[in-house]
C-alpha cells in the first residue's frame, strides 16, 4: 500500500540518521534500507532536504502517538502522569534511545543551518505543549503547590531532561540513566512541592 511504503521509507531514513549521522545519509542508501526505489522515494519526497525532515518529523511524532498518548487526566495522580512523562523523555534503550539520537542530529544541523530551526523550534514547542498539559492538571487541583506556572515548569522539566539525558546518551559515567531519572525527579519534585518518590515509576 503506498502508506506503507512512505512510512518505510521514513523509518529507514530515521535509522540511517540515528546510525550514521544526517550528513551521512543518501537517497540511494535509505532506498536500500526500506526495500524501495530511488525513483519511488522521489515519489514522495522531491528532495534529500525533504526527506530529512519529514524523518524528523515523523520521528517526533511517531514517539507522540505511541508513548504521549496517555490522557494526563486518566492518570490516577498529577504526580503519577509527571513521573510517567519524565520516563518516556528519557534516551532509554530501544526506540527511545534512536529518537534522542535524531534529537541531537538536528540540533547540531540546526546550529549550522539557519534553514532548520524553524523546524527545532516547532518540535520544542509541541514538546512544551504537551508537558505542560501533563503539569497543568495537578496545579489546578492543588496537588501541585508551585507558584510557577505550567509553561515555566514545562520549560524547566525540558531543561532538566535536556541536560541529563544527553549525558545518559553519551554514556558519561557519572550520570546514566538512572542517575538522569533521578536528578529530575528530585529536583521538580521540588518545584511542584512534592515528594521525589512520587515521581518516579513504581519499580524505577
Amino acid at each position: 500500500m503506498p502508506g506503507d511504503a512512505r512510512e518505510r521509507i521514513l523509518e529507514a531514513a530515521c535509522d540511517l540518521i540515528a546510525s550514521d549521522g544526517i550528513d551521512d545519509v543518501r537517497i540511494a542508501r535509505v532506498a536500500t534500507r526500506a526495500r524501495a526505489s530511488t525513483a519511488l522515494v522521489h515519489h514522495y519526497f522531491s528532495t534529500r532536504e525533504e526527506l530529512l525532515e519529514q524523518a524528523l518529523l515523523h520521528s517526533f511524532e511517531t514517539a507522540g502517538s505511541e508513548r504521549f498518548a496517555e490522557d494526563p487526566d486518566a492518570e490516577q495522580s498529577a504526580a503519577r502522569g509527571v513521573a510517567r512523562a519524565i520516563e518516556v523523555c528519557l534516551p532509554l534503550p530501544g526506540s527511545q534511545e534512536r529518537d534522542w539520537t535524531l534529537w541531537v542530529e538536528l540540533w547540531l544541523r540546526a546550529v549550522r543551518d539557519p534553514a532548520l530551526r524553524p523546524l527545532a523550534a516547532d518540535l520544542y514547542g509541541r514538546y512544551h505543549d504537551w508537558f505542560a498539559g501533563v503539569i497543568a492538571p495537578g496545579l489546578e487541583s492543588g496537588e501541585f503547590t508551585s507558584e510557577r506556572s505550567a509553561d515555566e515548569l514545562a520549560d524547566l522539566a525540558i531543561a532538566l531532561l535536556d541536560g541529563a539525558g544527553v549525558r545518559a546518551l553519551i554514556r558519561d559515567p557519572r550520570i546514566d540513566v538512572e542517575r538522569a531519572r533521578e536528578l529530575v525527579a528530585v529536583r521538580l519534585a521540588g518545584e511542584l512541592g512534592v515528594e521525589p518518590g512520587s515521581l518516579r515509576i513504581s519499580g524505577r
